[in-house]
């Protein structure tokens, strides 16, 4: 009479994923780990196609600079040639339309005739641009600081840790405010630049926690013995080992930057004239958004669409970078695993079947 056989429990989830992991990095070098666990992330590798193709059409289809674009209709020829200057983008058949067809103005036109489509891409430059400076720039304080507190500690963590606490006391969008009304007549990159130097301290929180930790460990002891200076440990051996925190929070972080500046322009402490943004557009159009939607919407799709795609790529990278945070895997990788290794056992118990009766002989 046979026993029932209870479920899978936690443990023996984790065992086989671990199992999993083993088999698929075996040989491998820890980069090569973590780009194969990254192009793994079905989200992540989603968010990245998606936002290369959102980048590859800004850029070139309204020209960057002194590069010309592929976009016939430029700014606009000021003559509105539909009714109200709606999309002239035509859907599929299979999604309702009358045959796919993008016209002369897919994004539609204003109430002066200027094309959308063209301000939406300079828009999405802008943004993007912005969101790009105030990364780099909260990264590179974020670690400056954060690195300083952590591996120094005593004196000179409490007084960059009680700066640190002074600057995220005061509210975000209250400072962001200022900055805007002050910088953001200036250029979009003053603007950028000025957002970056206010939005470091949750990184410069992670990366001390980080160095609090690596600098216990055993190689960090071993350079000291080895007569190695406090200047090379932190950046030859420490910091390495904390790229992968750094990199998700740069990341995550470029995801809320692109929020704060659509928020800022749209109170109207943001980016002006000449330069366009994203979270401009939509507070020049917000009262159009009964009589033309379209004026609306579509900067405002691109700003979520950025951010989703950055948030999925942060997701993923987190994960390529720790996977100990990743879910527990389906019924249906388990079972594949777990026949896998049952390939692998016959054989070798075979092999030793084998191995006993010539011994035996």
């Amino acid at each position: 009479m046979s026993t029932p056989q209870n479920p899978q429990n936690g443990d023996d989830s984790v065992t086989i994923e671990n199992a999993i992991e083993l088999k698929d990095v075996e040989g491998l070098s820890q980069g090569q780990i973590v780009r194969s666990r990254f192009f793994r992330h079905k989200g992540a590798m989603l968010g990245l196609a998606v936002l290369i193709l959102v980048v590859l059409l800004a850029f070139t289809s309204v020209g960057f600079g002194p590069v010309p674009g592929w976009w016939p209709q430029g700014a606009g020829s000021g003559k509105v040639i539909n009714a109200g200057g709606a999309p002239t983008l035509s859907m599929p058949t299979w999604l309702g339309g009358s045959g796919f067809a993008i016209g002369e103005h897919p994004f539609g036109q204003d109430e002066n005739g200027h094309d959308m489509f063209y301000y939406v891409m300079k828009g999405t430059q802008t943004s993007l641009g912005v969101m790009f400076i105030i990364g780099t720039i909260a990264c590179v304080l974020g670690v400056l600081i954060g690195s300083l507190s952590g591996f120094f500690r005593g004196r000179t963590d409490g007084m960059l840790m009680r700066f640190t606490d002074l600057v995220i006391t005061v509210p975000t969008i209250v400072i962001g405010a200022v900055i805007g009304k002050m910088a953001g007549s200036l250029s979009a990159a003053i603007f950028g630049a000025a957002l970056g130097m206010i939005l470091w301290p949750s990184l410069a929180r992670l990366v001390r926690g980080e160095f609090l930790s690596l600098r216990e460990r055993e190689f960090v002891d071993a350079a000291r013995v080895a007569g190695a200076s406090n200047t090379r440990i932190i950046f030859k051996h420490i910091l390495p080992n904390a790229i992968g925190v750094i990199i998700v929070a740069t990341t995550l972080l470029m995801s809320s930057a692109i929020l704060l500046e659509t928020a800022l322009n749209y109170l109207g402490f943001g980016i002006v004239r000449p330069d366009i943004s994203l979270g401009q557009l939509i507070s020049q159009y917000q009262s159009s958004f009964a009589t033309r939607p379209w004026l609306f919407w579509w900067p405002g799709l691109f700003i979520v669409v950025i951010a989703l795609c950055i948030n999925f790529i942060g997701d993923g990278l987190r994960d390529a970078f720790d996977p100990r945070q990743k879910r527990i895997p389906s019924q249906r990788k388990m079972e594949r695993a777990a026949g896998r290794s049952h390939q692998t056992t016959i054989p070798a118990q075979a092999q030793g079947g084998h191995a006993g009766l010539g011994g035996g002989s």
